[in-house]
């Protein structure tokens, strides 16, 4: 076991010293803990695939069947909507490895049983929504734990390779699932696609309980309730964050009509089959990970904005195409275009938050960008297939292409902040330890924390490094934070800021101050001569 750039252990790291055996996007994969787990979501990743076409398929056949197919995408996808938030506490605040255990040993007994009752003929549509909605639930409460593990696998400098790896995991299995699903639906029924997701399932379980996780130091588990008011007190205080995921929304929204509408697309406007519709999402798929392979050589030469940008467009124009043409070969060339954008797009977002997120909070953090993603995509789906309805899958298309380029425009006023990414999220013992008669006890409060500062020099660059200050002790506990001037003494400053229980200060002082707390810290204390120390103040009366 190595350390990675900050020191931390991380498991399945080689010796210091030992080169990896890959390098470049491949290299996480010379980790063996990282190469078990990932072969075994690829395989996981195949067979959710399968089952998505086989259960598409099934609608497609049905009266109203653009409403349907959409349907049937949204309801593995809108359950996050819900629980993404519950499962990042729980991903947080429990062991993550026994959790995921937990959760896909859940997903194989929805998927077996959707798989035998579907070979007894007592699926209906409103029964495969239903049991869509429960694998939906499993990968909600899967998905923020599984990317909060990411960079406990890899060190720091290899997250971008992981995260491109990751994407193409996910778009390599939708490259040969829905290819696979789409030629066995000539010889099977989909109870058989369904049974091959059971069982996909169950490698996930087996590479979980094979990974042998470093122990975690000792702490005290946080309340859950506490745990979720405090990780959204850090998104709503994190701009940069809060940047990322409504450039996630501004992207999935208009790009999910092309994953809703396809297999209506394929079906009923260019007459194809369940094998046509299989090579038509293998075509993004394999895009998708033509685009992984090239995402480190496009990163080297174009900005964030520029990448986002562009790849928005690429996937738009093959919205468009979608829309009108209908020559096959012509759509899937769009469609190999297209996978290349989303893995693109998506790849940037994620990379952006895993090099952002503390520790603390990574699971909760992943969850509202996977809220975000699949919940939009999910909304989107619903929205995009009643608009089929009503006007037509081709106008549809077209009008999800015009709102992909408006929101290609907004980049002007609402781009990524620029330092996203590229602060330090390790944990920093920022505060010396509090001067206290008695410890209280963790779950008293509310607790006021106050400091006092002389400022000798630019008053004005003062109050807006200390608001910068003020966010750091919002994302890390406060619930409210203020700074104050002495009318007698116009160089004498009070900050103060309450937190509602000294537990959370505790935590605030030992595990979520980070290294980009420290740097805005120390930026506004330049400005100032001397320091009184901090005072602790429990509430007793009011």
């Amino acid at each position: 076991m190595d350390a990675d750039d900050r020191g931390a252990p991380v498991a399945g790291v080689p010796p210091a010293g030992a080169a990896p055996a890959l390098s470049g996007t491949w290299a996480p994969l010379a980790l063996s803990t990282y190469r078990w787990l990932w072969i075994a979501q690829l395989v996981s990743n195949v067979g959710t695939w399968m089952q998505s076409v086989g259960a598409q398929w099934m609608m497609v056949h049905e009266p109203n069947a653009a409403s349907l197919t959409a349907m049937a995408s949204a309801a593995g996808l809108l359950p996050v909507l819900m629980i993404s938030l519950p499962a990042g506490v729980l991903a947080d605040v429990l062991d993550r490895r026994r959790y995921l255990v937990g959760v896909f040993s859940a997903a194989v007994v929805v998927a077996g049983s959707l798989a035998v009752l579907t070979a007894a003929g007592l699926v209906t549509p409103l029964v495969l929504l239903m049991l869509t909605f429960g694998l939906g639930v499993t990968t909600a409460m899967a998905a923020p734990a599984w990317q909060a593990v990411q960079p406990e696998l890899v060190p720091r400098r290899l997250i971008p390779a992981a995260a491109a790896l990751g994407s193409m995991n996910v778009n390599l299995a939708r490259a040969v699932g829905p290819a696979l699903a789409g030629v066995l639906l000539l010889a099977v029924s989909p109870a058989a696609l369904f049974a091959i997701n059971a069982v996909s399932t169950v490698a996930v379980v087996g590479a979980l309980l094979a990974w042998r996780r470093a122990p975690e130091p000792d702490r005290t588990a946080e309340p859950l309730v506490s745990a979720m008011l405090s990780g959204s007190r850090y998104v709503r205080h994190a701009p940069g964050v809060r940047r990322v995921l409504l450039r996630t929304g501004v992207f999935v929204v208009p790009a999910s009509a092309l994953w809703a509408l396809l297999a209506v697309v394929a079906n009923q406007r260019l007459g194809l089959g369940s094998g046509g519709y299989g090579l038509m999402l293998g075509a993004l798929g394999a895009g998708a990970v033509l685009g992984a392979l090239v995402l480190r050589s496009l990163r080297e030469h174009l900005s964030r904005g520029a990448l986002l940008a562009v790849f928005s467009l690429v996937y738009g124009t093959a919205l468009l195409g979608a829309g009108v043409m209908r020559t096959p070969w012509v759509l899937a060339v769009l469609l190999v275009a297209a996978g290349m954008g989303w893995l693109v797009v998506l790849s940037t977002f994620s990379i952006t938050l895993q090099l952002t997120l503390p520790a603390w909070v990574r699971a909760r953090g992943m969850a509202t960008y996977i809220i975000v993603l699949l919940g939009g995509q999910g909304l989107g789906a619903v929205a995009w297939g009643l608009i089929a309805q009503k006007v037509g899958v081709g106008h549809a298309l077209v009008g999800a292409a015009a709102l992909m380029a408006l929101g290609v425009l907004t980049q002007l006023w609402w781009p990524l902040l620029e330092r996203t990414g590229t602060t330090d999220p390790s944990v920093d013992t920022l505060w010396p330890e509090p001067e206290l008669a008695d410890e209280p006890d963790q779950r008293d409060g509310p607790v006021l924390v106050e400091g006092r500062y002389v400022v000798t020099d630019d008053v004005d660059a003062f109050i807006e490094a200390a608001r910068r200050v003020g966010l750091s002790r919002r994302r890390t506990g406060a619930t409210s934070w203020a700074l104050y001037r002495d009318l007698a003494d116009p160089s004498l400053f009070v900050e103060v800021f309450t937190l509602p229980t000294w537990g959370e200060h505790v935590r605030q002082h030992h595990e979520r101050l980070t290294g980009y707390d420290r740097e805005v810290d120390t930026r506004m204390r330049a400005y100032t001569a001397e320091e009184s120390g901090a005072r602790h103040l429990m509430l007793v009366a009011e």
